[in-house]
């Protein structure tokens, strides 16, 4: 049980660690990010945890990412 709540805090920490990166980021840049890290999720779970699918997924999911955050002009 000790395992699992330092597993949770360490998590935690990371997580606020890397949202704090985010803060000089530019639209695009986090809609990049966002769309990598969504891409990275679904591209492991849909291959089994495959390291492969998921940095295929963090690849695609990047580019849609680019993409969408994109300036309308």
């Amino acid at each position: 049980m000790n395992t699992i709540k330092t597993l949770g805090t360490t998590l935690t920490v990371l997580a606020l660690a890397g949202l704090t990166g985010c803060a000089g980021m530019t639209e695009r840049e986090k809609s990049t990010a966002v769309g990598a890290g969504v891409g990275a999720v679904a591209g492991s779970v849909l291959t089994g945890g495959s390291a492969l699918g998921t940095l295929g997924g963090a690849a695609v999911g990047g580019v849609v990412g680019n993409e969408v955050g994109k300036d309308k002009r």
